[in-house]
């Protein structure tokens, strides 16, 4: 048995807690501001995300490549820091998680957590997890004038909610073998 094994069977013996994500996360569909409008694009502060993002700079990201301006801000409403970002049409199957107050175009459906659950999940287990919720993601599309993700089932999806010691465990090793593939492929 493996550490995370034994944290399972010490920590939770009847199982892990699964939750649907509408019941974890608050969901916030994405937007573009008119291009038709400069000052919406000039002198941002706001970081906007999209796809480039993650393809240019990974995964876990604390700024954008595009800036909008607080005047492009629907209601002054920001996602919050620490929010997962989830294509949900277009390009499916890619997630990323954004660790500063920003938007996003759109193609991605804004995952924050909930106030009830902050102090039980992690946002980087969460944004590990978040490669089993694109593989669902791309299984599950409707397709009209583009693809786009089911939300009807996405919403229902069930997220795992272990105990804290076993999402914590479960990141420090993926982590290690993320710093592992990327010495490797660097070496090559």
């Amino acid at each position: 048995m493996s550490r995370i094994d034994d944290l399972i069977a010490e920590l939770c013996p009847n199982g892990v807690e699964f939750i649907p994500l509408a019941e974890l996360f608050d969901l916030k569909n994405g937007y573009t501001p008119s291009k038709s409008d400069p000052s919406l694009w000039r002198d941002g502060t706001v970081p906007w995300f999209r796809m480039e993002d993650l393809r240019v700079n990974g995964g876990i990201l604390d700024a954008a490549l595009q800036r909008i301006s607080d005047q492009a801000v629907k209601g002054g409403r920001l996602f919050p820091a620490n929010s997962l970002l989830v294509a949900t049409s277009a390009t499916i199957g890619e997630h990323m998680l954004v660790t500063v107050p920003h938007l996003s175009n759109q193609r991605f459906t804004s995952l924050a957590l909930k106030p009830g659950f902050i102090a039980r999940l992690d946002m980087k287990f969460a944004y590990y997890y978040g490669f089993v919720l694109d593989e669902w993601c791309r299984n599950n599309t409707t397709i009209s004038s583009f693809a786009s993700v089911d939300m009807a089932g996405f919403r229902k999806f069930r997220f795992p909610l272990p105990p804290l010691e076993v999402q914590r465990e479960t990141v420090r090793i993926l982590d290690q073998f993320t710093a592992l593939e990327a010495e490797l492929e660097a070496e090559l």
